[in-house]
């Protein structure tokens, strides 16, 4: 195996651009050589995700409750690691709310990824049932955003 001369600097680099964003890993590669550089997920990650669980009592919702939001077929995932935005700008209106209706190619939110926004378009046209991430949250490849019904 040929050896592999570690970039200090890079890997410094790779590690306070996690810091600055809030993701929780990036990778770096150039041909064959690559650096992954990954720091433990946020608590708020966790905190985040609990009260999704939550929300859908059993009795008020029993088939709501049997369906996982990653597991619905109205999931919208992240195609990348980033930020989400749910408007705009700050203090903009949101691009989606629960209840609006939206047509497939519409965007519905923003994920910033290396400093580029990435607009997340509507797979499908149906109703917003729930917006899963709130503004300025980091997101992880595949992490469901919203669910459309």
């Amino acid at each position: 195996m040929a050896s592999f001369d570690i970039d200090g600097d890079l890997v410094r680099k790779l590690a306070e651009l996690l810091r600055e964003t809030g993701l929780s890993e990036i990778e770096f590669a150039e041909g064959e050589k690559r650096i992954r550089v990954t720091r433990p997920t946020a608590p708020q990650v966790t905190v985040a995700h609990a009260p999704v669980a939550a929300a859908a009592p059993v009795a008020a919702a029993p088939v709501a409750a049997a369906v996982k939001p990653g597991n619905h077929p109205g999931a919208v995932t992240s195609p990348m690691v980033g930020t989400a935005y749910t408007a705009a700008e700050p203090g903009a209106t949101p691009f989606v709310r629960p209840g609006d209706v939206v047509k497939a190619g519409q965007t519905v939110l923003i994920i910033e990824a290396m400093k580029v926004m990435n607009p997340i378009k509507a797979p499908r046209g149906g109703t917003v049932v729930e917006v899963l991430v709130g503004d300025a949250q980091p997101v992880e490849f595949g992490e469901v955003l919203l669910i459309i019904e």
